[in-house]
């Protein structure tokens, strides 16, 4: 039987009466309220992260100079430095938004974090965000050598939900090529921007992410002619040469099909990859750690041991 965290749902029911209300009143959802909407979210359940370096720079590329921001914590051990992707639909959230689970994620991995401030959409529609990504990929080495920090070339990749689209899109634009990618983590990622699974009408409604809203977020990232199924990462080419993955899926999450599915393509194609799934959960509860602390802190847990087994 499933069954919501009782927390949770105790904040959901609040949450959706008070989205009816402003469906009822004609309330159209714009980028300003989309990222002021996921920036509330993680300010109000998300406390500050531990104290540690923190430095910025910025990454040239070819059609635009990344803003990165830097984390090394205070124990660090050696291995993949991480680059991470946030999430927010294409739209929404930034370095700032993100930076107390930067924080964890550097402390519980031992790791230096580069925090990627990609541009969003509608201003800037795929494949800016993509591009960026790469940028940071090809270029994080000379980054970090100008700040005199040290790194052994090798990168992990991490993001969550449209950062999560992103980084395996990332990962599968490099699988034939030389990038040092050494693994990657997918946080309850986009992955099949055809909408197509079950479980995005199971949980379609009613759980924070839903699917009219996805919808939403997609019309405003693709704004050309893309063939949106040739853009998902669940469809694209599967080698042997993609990294070892972490999936992370919740049982809630209208993505969680999409999760799933993409952990068994990857070892069909012989890649070691596998699923951390969480029952009871909604998409986005990293977001919300002061409703969900057990489950947030599994997931800081697992990705670490996944990161250090990479070394």
């Amino acid at each position: 039987m499933r069954q919501l965290d009782a927390k949770l749902e105790e904040w959901l029911q609040g949450f959706n009466a008070q989205v009816e209300q402003l469906k009822a009143a004609g309330f159209e959802p714009t980028p300003i309220t989309a990222r002021e909407g996921l920036a509330n979210l993680t300010r109000g359940f998300v406390e500050a992260g531990p104290d540690m370096a923190v430095c910025e720079t910025v990454v040239p590329g070819k059609h635009y100079n990344v803003p990165v921001r830097i984390y090394q914590p205070e124990t660090m051990s050696p291995g993949p430095a991480i680059i991470f992707s946030h999430g927010g639909g294409h739209m929404a959230g930034s370095v700032t938004v993100y930076d107390p689970i930067c924080r964890r994620i550097a402390a519980a991995c031992e790791r230096t974090v580069i925090s990627v401030d990609y541009r969003l959409a509608p201003e800037n529609p795929f494949p800016a965000g993509v591009e960026d990504l790469l940028t940071v990929v090809r270029g994080a080495g000379p980054a970090l050598d100008r700040k005199g920090i040290a790194h052994n070339g090798h990168w992990i990749l991490v993001g969550d939900s449209g950062g999560g689209a992103m980084t395996a899109s990332a990962c599968r634009l490099l699988q034939h090529e030389r990038h040092n990618v050494a693994g990657q983590v997918l946080i309850y990622p986009s992955l099949d921007y055809t909408m197509q699974l079950p479980s995005i009408v199971e949980n379609g409604s009613g759980y924070l992410l839903e699917k009219e809203k996805i919808g939403w977020y997609f019309d405003n990232y693709f704004q050309g002619a893309e063939n949106r199924s040739q853009c998902s990462p669940l469809y694209g080419e599967f080698t042997a040469n993609l990294p070892p993955s972490l999936v992370v899926t919740a049982e809630f999450c209208p993505l969680r099909d999409e999760g799933i599915a993409y952990v068994k393509r990857l070892n069909d194609a012989g890649v070691e990859a596998q699923c951390l799934h969480f029952d009871n959960m909604i998409h986005a509860f990293l977001n919300m750690e002061a409703l969900v602390p057990d489950a947030c802190a599994r997931f800081y847990r697992h990705t670490a041991e996944f990161v250090h087994g990479l070394s």
